[in-house]
């Protein structure tokens, strides 16, 4: 859906949304059928094991980062093993709404270095549309419908993966962003000012802190891989950290914010456009409802 086609039904501008967010497209699971997160989410997962040549049997767990689940339960994550034919894996969801998605790369390094399992699925699956409150044009410009995923082994080598995790939460701005579960408006509401503040402060913080716990600095970041919530707070923490925007990766002008999915969504971009080889260390960054933020740092 295009800028111009949201002319057509809400009270706003190609213009006006180009310059505030950086978005001119965006897609959304169409209104005419149901629409799963689990679809997307087994679809992306499936994608992902058959780029690591791995069959489904061999995965030991998936985490399913969202926050608009099908059911309260089962989770996403049962019904993405179910499809994706997982047999023996756990499965259960994550709720740190856009920062999902470092959460599940926190736990999931956790839960292998445990010895829990050595591969983990790790999904983010969205299908925002259906929260939206499509009179608010602060609001459902910005969003799109994704899914994205990656696959996490453990292994010996430690000079390369997942070098540090940060994530952290401040529940007392919760109020600036939030999604009621229950009663009659059950729509995303949204202090955009407040998020935009916070958001630039917290994730380049984050950032700051991901690479102080892998002994690196900022000149060591080959990519900056940050949540696509709006272009000019992207724009704003790399200019915070002072780093040269041909590192930071962007897409969000074709996909909107898709909250848990856009990190791996960009990923993959930055992977198939050949901007991610052996050595190259990434950054990673999103701050999402709760409020939740977290940072991650990984050397391909």
């Amino acid at each position: 859906m295009t800028n111009s086609d949201l002319e057509e039904f809400v009270d706003t501008t190609d213009e006006w949304i180009t310059t505030r967010t950086g978005i001119r497209q965006r897609r959304l699971f169409a209104h005419d059928r149901p629409g799963f997160a689990w679809e997307l989410g087994a679809l992306a997962g499936r994608r992902a094991l058959e780029k690591a040549g791995m069959s489904p049997s061999e995965v030991g767990g998936i985490i399913c980062a969202t926050f608009t689940p099908d059911y309260f339960f089962p989770s996403t994550a049962c019904k993405i093993q179910e499809h994706l034919g997982c047999k023996g894996a756990f499965a259960f969801d994550i709720a740190a709404a856009c920062t999902g998605f470092i959460y599940g790369l926190a736990i999931a390094d956790a839960m292998i270095r445990s010895g829990q399992t050595k591969n983990i699925l790790l999904v983010g699956a969205e299908i925002i549309s259906r929260t939206l409150d499509w009179t608010d044009r602060t609001t459902c410009i910005l969003f799109g419908d994704a899914a994205g995923a990656a696959l996490l082994q453990g292994s010996n080598e430690k000079q390369t993966g997942l070098l540090s995790s940060y994530i952290s939460s401040d529940g007392s701005l919760g109020h600036i962003l939030s999604l009621p579960a229950f009663g009659e408006k059950r729509v995303m509401k949204m202090s955009g000012s407040e998020v935009f503040k916070n958001a630039v402060r917290m994730m380049s913080d984050a950032t700051l802190t991901a690479l102080s716990r892998a002994s690196l600095s900022l000149s060591d970041i080959d990519l900056l891989v940050p949540h696509q919530a709006n272009i000019r707070i992207i724009k704003a923490i790399a200019e915070n950290l002072h780093l040269p925007y041909e590192k930071v990766v962007s897409n969000i002008d074709r996909y909107g914010n898709t909250s848990s999915a856009s990190i791996p969504l960009a990923l993959e971009e930055a992977w198939d456009n050949g901007r991610v080889k052996p050595g190259t260390v990434v950054a990673f960054t999103a701050l999402g409802g709760g409020l939740t933020v977290g940072s991650a740092v990984m050397r391909f």
